[in-house]
């Protein structure tokens, strides 16, 4: 698999390198954010690690490049594939930044300092995710409300326009519809969806507005991905 560094930090960036290839993938480095589009272009990576803070390009700008080059620029044929997969390394560490982050399009978000043990593991979570689907998926799609969705081929539609999901809007979008109508708890989501024992409960409220917007008419007044207040949040398999 290959793995696209995005950082003008030499020092993390060589670190980070490092603990990729041993791992057994294959990184590549860019220092700058007009250079990692460049590499990106002509490379193919299979998952971006990009810094938010970065000279020229920033970040933000990279990773909306990236969803929007590859939204047009792969051309008919590939609309299986999933969407290229983007993990934040920044120093920035309030929520705001986290969510400005995510919403931008990151499939996960690390700050610094950070451990590059863990940063190595979340990438292969990624990878295992964006390219191996889910090992034990409905054989048939799912309907729910609008929705269709299916697990095995981790493509879903709404009223039989193909959704445009990232890969970790996607996990939580499956593992919704395919467990209505029970209440869980943002910590309960991140152990479930994405086996993280800990991590920012925030996560869970980025991702759930991002649905929202891509599943619901109405995002502010949701029918299926509903808010349970004190607890957390439930999926209605036939709303009204």
């Amino acid at each position: 698999m290959r793995i696209l560094v995005v950082e003008d930090d030499l020092t993390v960036a060589e670190v980070v390198v490092d603990y990729l290839r041993h791992a057994g993938l294959e990184p590549r480095h860019a220092a700058d954010g007009q250079t990692a589009l460049e590499i990106a272009a002509g490379w193919r990576p299979d998952l971006v690690i990009l810094d938010l803070m970065l000279p020229g390009v920033s970040g933000l700008e990279v990773c909306r490049r990236l969803r929007a080059g590859q939204g047009s620029g792969q051309g008919s044929g590939q609309g299986t594939q999933p969407p290229l997969p983007v993990i934040m390394l920044t120093a920035l560490g309030e929520e705001s930044d986290r969510v400005l982050g995510l919403e931008s399009g990151a499939d996960d978000y690390v700050t610094k300092p950070f451990s590059p043990r863990e940063l190595t593991l979340r990438v292969q979570a990624v990878l295992r995710r964006a390219h191996a689907g889910e090992p034990a998926a409905p054989p048939q799609p799912v309907r729910s409300g609008r929705l269709e969705v299916d697990v095995a081929a981790r493509r879903a539609r709404g009223d039989g326009v193909e959704l445009d999901l990232t890969v970790r809007e996607f996990d939580l979008l499956a593992f919704f519809v395919c467990h209505p109508g029970r209440a869980y708890t943002r910590a309960e989501l991140l152990e479930q969806v994405w086996g993280w024992s800990f991590g920012d409960l925030s996560t869970i409220t980025v991702y759930v507005r991002r649905l929202r917007d891509k599943v619901e008419r109405e995002p502010a007044a949701p029918v299926q991905l509903q808010t349970v207040w004190g607890v957390g949040y439930r999926w209605e398999a036939d709303p009204c």
